[in-house]
């Protein structure tokens, strides 16, 4: 459940900084093509990011080994 909230958070914040570029910054048409890509860009790297280390939590590749006296 958490991992579909986050992601439609992710999806809100990256529509909303489209949104806002487009309006603060208008510039040429291959202006206006450069700042959303580079929104896109970041708001799926920035996903990217948080889902594969969220993920990683969830099932780990290496296992912690207790000793005996701990």
């Amino acid at each position: 459940m958490a991992f579909v909230v986050t992601t439609l958070i992710f999806a809100a914040v990256g529509i909303i900084a489209s949104l806002l570029v487009r309006i603060c910054f208008s510039g040429g048409p291959s202006a206006n093509l450069l700042h959303f890509t580079l929104v896109v860009t970041a708001v799926v790297c920035s996903w990217m990011m948080w889902a594969i280390v969220y993920l990683a939590q969830m099932k780990p590749l290496i296992v912690p080994i207790l000793s005996e006296g701990e």
